[in-house]
């Protein structure tokens, strides 16, 4: 059976109610793994890194099967930001090269680039109406020790800065004190771009399985045998890509290597023309600010304003009604003429982190067969997908086409083990005192 490091609420219906993103468009329905099954490969997570995997391995002609615990759209891949931007990592630049050098620096920056331009190609090539919008992203500065920052940036990169005073006849009036336009990235409707990732797997050859939970990964004579409730599935290779929704015994050595933390998100009523004159905040633009604690948001093309930051550090009826409740303060701190504006829906999900502070994407040592994806900080449309591509060529033993660095390569150990949640109250502590 799965053994998760939060309550069971945290993963059951509460944080979930209320989504926005299933009002978008109807889930898809597929069947449930009721047999026993061999195929090439086995994935056990239907989110971006599992059906990226699937659609590239299938495209690839081999068998594919894809487990998915819950319906189609239901972890974190069914309710993020919609954010497709550079990121994946929250470890710096200059930390990055100091502790990998420069080199394995710049290909993993690389790597960050080509996630967003392979979900550009993915959408474009699989004709996916995801609502996209949004010219890059735009960090807002949200104090002028910030704002300074943000100028010296610009100065060094040739990236377009606006100050403070002209924040307004740019469409980015709130509290703050400046911004930088990174012109890498766009937004979308999560839920379409996966149903139609979903789509194109299924198309290639893929086969995908709702309510068909993984509770047993064994290898037994070089093969990986998934028991799930109605089903067993065999494969020469095996592919974790639960992210934050992962089991510390599936298989035994993910156990203590990722950290899941909760994000919550609101979107309001659709806000008027003449509402977004009064705030000043007129853009498509997707952004976030400079808080380590950060807040991400957009303005959407029917005009909802979509708003999030990252959730509580416990999981209960009552923690989940309080971090909403704390969000709309945010929320009306930063947009003080939007107070009026009603919250139509709020929810909450899981994103993933590493001890070392980068994705792991790779081969798992030590076992053969053994692949994973995982450990997106937030940032898992583009570095999913991205992760999908890169597991569907190093499952075929081929190097990747795509620029593959060795800092993805390593996924250490948290302490504390099944603890480790422990750690996280004094480093939110901090981090709210840095901001």
């Amino acid at each position: 059976m799965m053994r998760r490091i939060f309550p069971d609420y945290a993963y059951g219906l509460g944080p979930r109610s209320n989504c926005w993103w299933d009002e978008t468009c109807p889930a898809p329905s597929w069947p449930r793994l009721e047999d026993t099954r061999q195929v090439d490969v086995a994935i056990v997570g239907g989110g971006f890194t599992g059906l990226s995997t699937a659609l590239h391995l299938a495209e690839a002609g081999l068998e594919v099967a894809v487990l998915e615990a819950e319906t189609p759209g239901w972890g974190a891949s069914g309710r993020n930001g919609g954010f497709c931007c550079l990121g994946g990592a929250k470890l710096g630049s200059h930390a990055m090269a100091r502790l990998h050098g420069e080199r394995e620096t710049q290909v993993y920056q690389a790597g960050e680039e080509s996630a967003v331009h392979l979900v550009e190609h993915l959408i474009a090539r699989h004709d996916i109406n995801a609502d996209t919008h949004s010219q890059g992203e735009t960090v807002m500065a949200h104090r002028p020790k910030t704002r300074d920052a943000l100028m010296k940036e610009a100065h060094a990169s040739g990236a377009e800065f606006i100050d403070g005073p002209d924040l307004v006849k740019n469409g980015l009036g709130g509290e703050f004190h400046g911004a930088l336009t990174t012109p890498t990235g766009f937004a979308l409707n999560p839920r379409k771009y996966l149903f139609g990732l979903a789509r194109a797997a299924q198309s290639a050859g893929a086969e995908l399985y709702q309510n068909s939970a993984a509770f047993d990964v064994q290898n037994n004579s070089g093969l990986w045998h998934i028991s799930s409730p109605k089903g067993r599935l065999s494969a020469s290779r095996l592919v974790i890509a639960t992210n934050g929704y992962s089991s510390e015994n599936l298989p035994d050595w993910l156990g203590g290597r990722y950290m899941p933390a909760q994000s919550t998100v609101m979107v309001t009523r659709p806000i008027t023309p003449e509402e977004q004159a009064v705030q000043g905040w007129t853009t498509a633009q997707m952004a976030y600010d400079t808080r380590h604690m950060l807040h991400y948001f957009r303005l959407m093309p029917d005009g909802r304003f979509l708003f999030g930051m990252r959730g509580g550090l416990t999981s209960s009826p009552r923690s989940e009604a309080k971090i909403r409740a704390l969000l709309r303060r945010h929320f009306e701190q930063l947009f003080p003429a939007w107070r009026q504006v009603e919250t139509t829906h709020s929810w909450s999900g899981m994103v993933c982190l590493s001890r070392n502070l980068v994705p792991f994407v790779g081969a798992v040592p030590e076992h053969p067969g053994l692949f994973a994806g995982l450990c997106y900080h937030g940032n898992g449309v583009a570095m999913g997908s991205y992760a999908g591509a890169l597991l569907g060529d190093l499952v075929q033993g081929k190097a990747p086409t795509l620029p593959y660095s060795k800092i993805m390569q390593r996924l250490p150990k948290f302490p504390l083990g099944r603890a480790r949640r422990a750690l996280m109250p004094p480093a939110y502590a901090a981090l709210g005192l840095l901001d």
